[in-house]
């Protein structure tokens, strides 16, 4: 069986969790990232606690990566912020398949590292 992990930024948190529903519902495995929303929580923290976690969850995500079989990058309207960035650059590192939501019309540095464009789950599940 292959796996996918999911890479995207929290403003597509909605949509990256229904792309992975409907990868689940045909038996693939999904690595999905942690999409937290809650700001306020985020500005009550000291600033080395905030460290902390996003040194466990950017590490933890690399994890991911390692394990899965191929990257998806959910990156609508081509926006990719900088953690997505830094996943793209991982994935490149260990020579991961990476396909994308979208073209990075922004970035031609990241397009180059694009396999493939692919919308939806199910023209995904025809490439594993």
């Amino acid at each position: 069986m292959k796996s996918v992990v999911l890479c995207g930024s929290r403003r597509f948190k909605t949509e990256i969790r229904e792309f992975a529903n409907e990868l689940k519902k045909q038996n693939i495995d999904v690595f999905e990232p942690i999409l937290h929303q809650g700001h306020e929580e985020w500005t009550n923290l000291s600033d080395d606690y905030k460290k902390y976690i996003a040194l466990g969850l950017t590490h933890g995500h690399f994890a991911k990566i390692r394990m899965a079989d191929v990257v998806y990058v959910y990156n609508k309207d081509s926006y990719s912020g900088v953690s997505t960035t830094l996943e793209i650059g991982y994935a490149v590192a260990l020579d991961k398949p990476i396909y994308a939501f979208s073209n990075d019309n922004d970035e031609i540095c990241r397009q180059i590292l694009f396999r493939e464009i692919i919308t939806s789950p199910k023209d995904l599940i025809k490439k594993l």
